[in-house]
C-alpha cells in the first residue's frame, strides 16, 4: 500500500501539512557512505525557484536517524524525515465539499469516508516526492550507474531557451502547462528484469506512475515512431557486448536490460490548481459552482520534477540490480 520494492523496499509516510513527512528505507547496503552534498543537491533541484514555480519554500531539513553509525550504513533499515515548516491550511477549508478539477479531493473524500487530511492534497500531495529524491539520491549512492534527466518539451514550447518568458504568459493567463521529460541511463549490464511480470519495463513504470501528475511514459522509441516497419524499429547488435546500432526499444529487449542505455519519456500533466476561475460540484449546494482557488501553486511543476522522476527511477533499478546480484551468487 505504501511500500515499493522487494529487496530495496521503500515505505513513505506523512501528508503535505502533518508536521513531517519521510521515508523508511529497507535494503541499502551495509558500509555505503552517504554524501549529503548530493541529497542536499537533488533537494535544491526539486525546490521552487524558477519563473512557473509555486512560492511556498521549504528547507526540507532532513534528519536520518537510524541505519547510519560512524557515518556509514549499517545494513538496518533508514530512517528519513523531513519537517513541513511552511504551510497554509487555511487555503485549502472550502475545498473539503467544493472538489477541484483534476485533484484527488472527491476521490480522497469517498476512498477515505471524509477521514483524510484533505490540506494541501495530504497524502496524495506532491510534497511527498521530498523524501522520494532523498531515498532516490541514496540508491544512486549503490549503483554504478549513470543517471541524466531534462526537459524536453513544456507545454507548446519546445524551445527551452525561451521558457521564461513563455511562462510568465501561461502565469499572466492565470493557466498552467505539463510537457514531457527525458531519462536516460547509462552503465546497466545485461539482465536487470524478468520475462514476465517483473520485466524491467513494468517495474520502472510502475514507480514512475507513482509520481503524481505522471500521465505516460514511454521506453525508448514510442508512439511517435508507431508508423515504423519492423526492418525499421528492430535493433541490430553490431558487437559481442550487445551494443545496437539503434535504440529504438531503449535498451531494453524481452523485459530485460540489454546492456545500451536505457531510454525513457515521461509525459507530466498541468498543475491541477491554476488561477482560472473554474465550475465543479459543490457538495453544500449539490450544484456546480464557480470555484477560485487559493494557496500557492505551480505555473508548471514540470520544472521541478526530473529530478524526481530521475531519482525513483534509480530505486526501482537498486531494487532490480540487488535482485540480479543475487542470480550471480546462485550461479556460483
Amino acid at each position: 500500500m505504501n511500500s515499493f520494492g522487494t529487496l530495496f523496499k521503500v515505505t513513505l509516510y506523512g501528508e503535505s501539512h502533518q508536521p513531517a513527512i519521510g521515508v523508511v528505507i529497507d535494503g541499502v547496503p551495509p558500509g555505503i557512505a552517504i554524501n549529503h552534498d548530493k541529497i542536499k543537491a537533488d533537494l535544491y533541484n526539486r525546490n521552487p525557484r524558477d519563473i512557473g514555480t509555486t512560492p511556498r519554500k521549504e528547507a526540507d531539513l532532513y534528519a536520518i536517524t537510524s541505519g547510519v553509525f560512524n557515518g556509514k550504513t549499517t545494513g538496518s533499515p533508514l530512517h528519513v524525515m523531513i519537517e513541513n515548516t511552511n504551510t497554509k491550511s487555511k487555503d485549502y477549508e472550502a475545498l473539503k465539499t467544493h472538489y477541484r478539477p483534476g485533484h484527488s479531493d472527491f476521490v480522497a473524500k469517498k476512498k477515505y469516508q471524509g477521514f483524510h487530511d484533505y490540506r494541501g492534497g495530504g497524502r496524495f500531495s506532491g510534497r511527498l516526492t521530498a523524501p522520494l529524491v532523498i531515498a532516490g539520491q541514496i540508491a544512486k549512492q549503490c549503483l554504478p550507474f549513470t543517471f541524466h534527466s531534462k526537459l524536453k518539451q513544456v507545454g507548446d514550447c519546445r524551445d527551452l531557451n525561451h521558457l521564461d518568458d513563455y511562462l510568465t504568459k501561461k502565469q499572466e493567463e492565470g493557466d498552467s502547462v505539463g510537457g514531457v521529460v527525458s531519462l536516460r541511463v547509462e552503465g546497466l549490464p545485461v539482465g536487470l528484469g524478468e520475462p514476465m511480470f517483473e520485466k524491467l519495463t513494468s517495474h520502472v513504470a510502475k514507480i514512475l506512475f507513482s509520481v503524481p501528475s505522471v500521465k505516460g511514459v514511454e521506453f525508448g522509441s514510442g508512439f511517435e515512431k508507431a508508423h515504423l516497419k519492423g526492418s525499421e524499429f528492430n535493433d541490430t547488435i553490431i558487437d559481442e557486448i550487445g551494443t545496437t546500432k539503434t535504440n529504438h526499444s531503449g535498451g531494453v529487449s524481452g523485459g530485460v536490460s540489454n546492456g545500451n542505455p536505457l531510454m525513457i519519456q515521461v509525459m507530466v500533466k498541468p498543475t491541477s490548481s491554476i488561477a482560472k476561475t473554474q465550475h465543479t460540484y459543490d457538495e453544500q449546494t449539490s450544484d456546480v459552482q464557480t470555484l477560485n482557488i487559493k494557496g500557492r501553486h505551480d505555473t508548471a511543476h514540470i520544472r521541478r520534477i526530473p529530478i524526481v522522476l530521475e531519482n525513483v527511477t534509480s530505486i526501482a533499478l537498486l531494487d532490480l540490480f540487488l535482485q540480479y546480484k543475487a542470480y550471480q551468487l546462485n550461479e556460483k
